[in-house]
């Protein structure tokens, strides 16, 4: 069986991992790369009342269904497909629907707490941390939250200041220093990026990929 790659890419929220895991996804073969993003992998809240869910704080380690993304990394790189679980923001709970992931030869484990668990670390060949300045990590908040996930203005304040900080503090920040590479100021490192990108090529030139 042909050798598989995984790449960690960690970061705070807003920090621009989204727009480093295009780029190197746009750098590699068609077909060759799957994102697994942390995101989906939220506990599953069906049991709780809609209030007890909006209490969860989906900021904290203990929200993620570690168990789960752990196997089905684990089938991924034994090339068998998985059911992805889907996540609504708005209903704070899993969605019925899957959606169904086919093996490939680089997986790219994407969320701000990737590099948080140890037999997740374990399995990767390259941990990233993308780093970005606290204000524009919040601006970037602020944005995508009013616009795709119903919140106003005042409520991401009021979540970044009680919530998003202190979690990022005590559990993101910390994960830096499993990195092997880190990406200040996001998507806007052009030259950090293109070097992550260069080392990734010679990655899969050597499981064959070229």
């Amino acid at each position: 069986m042909e050798k598989i790659t995984i790449i960690g890419i960690a970061g705070g929220t807003g920090s621009g991992k989204t727009t480093v895991v295009a780029k190197i996804v746009n750098a590699l073969p068609k077909d060759s790369v799957v994102v697994v993003p942390l995101d989906s992998y939220y506990n599953d809240t069906s049991s709780l009342t809609a209030e007890e869910r909006r209490a969860v704080n989906f900021d904290h380690p203990n929200a993620f269904d570690w168990k789960l993304l752990i196997k089905h990394v684990n089938e991924l790189r034994n090339g068998r497909a998985v059911e992805q679980p889907t996540y609504s923001y708005i209903l704070s709970n899993r969605l019925p629907e899957t959606v169904h992931v086919e093996p490939r030869p680089v997986i790219i484990l994407e969320g701000i707490m990737v590099l948080h668990e140890k037999r997740l670390r374990d399995m990767m060949d390259l941990k990233i941390y993308v780093d970005c300045d606290s204000d524009e990590r919040l601006i970037r908040n602020i944005k995508r939250d009013t616009i795709d996930r119903g919140r106003t203005v005042t409520m991401v304040m009021d979540r970044y200041q009680q919530v998003l900080k202190p979690m990022h503090e005590q559990f993101i920040a910390p994960t830096k220093r499993y990195a092997d590479l880190i990406i200040p100021e996001g998507g806007n490192n052009v030259k950090g990026i293109k070097i992550l990108i260069e080392y990734v090529e010679t990655l899969t030139n050597k499981h064959g990929l070229r």
